[in-house]
């Protein structure tokens, strides 16, 4: 075990999520003695009275805040208010009540949507405050940030060792594929999946599939928060993604290459495209704490699949 970890209590909140499950068993491949990781029935965060209790109950020396309310474009337009309430009212209280009881490390998890709509590509943390996000997840992408401005504020005036990362969209076994909350990369999925079953003629994409996206590996984005809190201690935000480029358009056609879905794609040209492109600069992640993704994107998609019809056909 690294002597960071020896003899600490971990608290992952948002821990039996997706990207938290991954946290947890990276943290105990690490031989960490004590990971907590309550549910939402347990203590909501939303409420300052079961954080207390939380705190209180489990009594941990660092926190990794993993907790949100997350979804695609299509949830962030349908539950702006909800996106934007739960995340701020979660993440206020999480950290202040840490600060309080004088943990020794916070770890806040941002979201690439905190950037503004108009950024030079590659996205470098010194443009994050350039404007405003684009509109469909400014919310959401807002209330995550709002991390970043209370832990820089904690630690100028309390010493509080904070820090916040910036993971790119995310994609792996265990995500999440219900069409109301579902990403692209499972949304597609799962379409394509259905239509080869149904023997359907077409799918329909929302966009023109002219935007890019940048994806990380669940079990990358994993070994980068395990990297960053034991070896990052500064104030300024830190990208984590992949380094790879792929416009919408190209994703479709691999999935439904990997799926075997061989039909026609609509593009519904009504709805929206999000931010024209997202692409990282993940320099600063290397030379802090030696993060850079090593899963390539068409072995990490497959895994996806196979996973999601393994999973599909138990149930």
């Amino acid at each position: 075990m690294d002597d960071f970890w020896r003899g600490r209590r971990i608290l992952v909140t948002g821990g039996t999520g997706f990207l938290g499950s991954y946290v947890v068993e990276t943290l105990r491949q690490r031989r960490v003695q004590e990971v907590f990781a309550p549910t939402r029935e347990e203590y909501d965060l939303r409420v300052g009275a079961a954080v207390q209790q939380m705190y209180a109950d489990l009594r941990p020396h660092i926190v990794i805040h993993l907790a949100a309310i997350v979804g695609g474009i299509g949830a962030n337009r349908e539950r702006p208010g909800e996106f934007f309430y739960d995340n701020l009212m979660m993440g206020a209280q999480v950290m202040e009540i840490a600060r309080q009881r004088q943990v020794e490390k916070f770890v806040s998890i941002g979201t690439v949507c905190a950037y503004p709509k108009q950024t030079p590509i590659p996205f470098r943390e010194d443009d994050l405050w350039n404007g405003y996000p684009e509109e469909t997840n400014a919310p959401y992408g807002l209330a995550k940030k709002m991390l970043l401005v209370q832990g820089q504020a904690y630690r100028q005036q309390y010493g509080f060792r904070s820090i916040f990362l910036l993971p790119v969209n995310l994609y792996g076994p265990r995500d999440h594929f219900e069409p109301r909350v579902s990403h692209v990369i499972p949304a597609l999925i799962k379409k394509c999946l259905d239509a080869r079953d149904t023997k359907a003629r077409a799918i329909v994409v929302w966009g023109d599939g002219s935007p890019t996206r940048e994806f990380l590996y669940v079990e990358d984005a994993a070994e980068a928060i395990a990297l960053a809190t034991e070896k990052y201690d500064g104030s300024d935000p830190v990208n984590i993604g992949s380094g790879v480029e792929i416009s919408i358009r190209d994703l479709v056609h691999l999935i439904a290459e990997l799926t075997g879905f061989r039909g026609e794609v609509r593009w519904d040209v009504r709805q929206p495209n999000g931010q024209l492109r997202r692409h990282v600069d993940t320099s600063r992640a290397e030379q802090a704490f030696g993060f850079r993704a090593t899963t390539d994107f068409r072995k990490g998609l497959g895994r996806t699949i196979s996973w999601y019809e393994a999973t599909r056909n138990q149930a």
